[in-house]
């Protein structure tokens, strides 16, 4: 077998959002039945600007990349104004005392790396670091946004993906809104 990373149109992610929500909630290690929760969402976010998807696959052969198990899946887009997680972000940084002129350069030109994932089976086999260097290549905003779980000492495979490809902290500690745990936004510039 081998892995081969691969795009995935929004027809693409649609005919393959069963498999691409497994692989989140395995990775996240979340109850089953949260990918009938957040299926919508994910078609929804295929119709923002600039939405883009890449996905890990195996396979014997090139020629049967489209019915491949997926192995992991990583997507995002453009951040606007009118979307709940910048909003989100904002109210954070306003919190935390940052100026509204340094909010204003972090918002108006960023990627939001939505979500990636590795199934835990194939964790630790550099795909992650494969997936995002994909998905960020070429993009034309300044720098890419993500948040994440709050891990003590930063001690997962997650965390340690971040900090190799040069994350930084923008908010620690935060708490989205419906979610009782803590995350932690980070950034940095593009490209990559």
């Amino acid at each position: 077998m081998a892995t081969f990373l691969i795009d995935l149109s929004p027809t693409d992610m649609a005919q393959r959002l069963h498999d691409a929500l497994t692989v989140y909630v395995d990775a996240m290690r979340y109850p089953r039945g949260t990918e009938g929760q957040r299926a919508a969402m994910w078609l929804e976010h295929t119709r923002r600007q600039g939405w883009k998807a890449v996905a890990a696959v195996e396979t014997d052969s090139a020629e049967q990349l489209d019915g491949a198990p997926l192995l992991g899946i990583a997507y995002g887009y453009c951040g606007a104004p009118d979307q709940w997680w910048q909003q989100q972000v904002v109210s954070g940084l306003h919190r935390i005392g940052v100026p509204a002129a340094e909010i204003s350069r972090l918002t108006s030109s960023y990627f939001e790396l939505t979500e990636l994932h590795i199934h835990p089976s194939a964790q630790g086999r550099g795909l992650g670091e494969a997936l995002a260097r994909r998905l960020l290549d070429g993009r034309g905003e300044s720098h890419v946004l993500l948040s994440t779980p709050e891990i003590i000492g930063e001690a997962n495979r997650a965390w340690r993906l971040y900090r190799r490809l040069g994350f930084t902290d923008v908010i620690r500690g935060y708490h989205f809104a419906g979610d009782p745990r803590a995350f932690a936004i980070l950034g940095r510039s593009l490209p990559l």
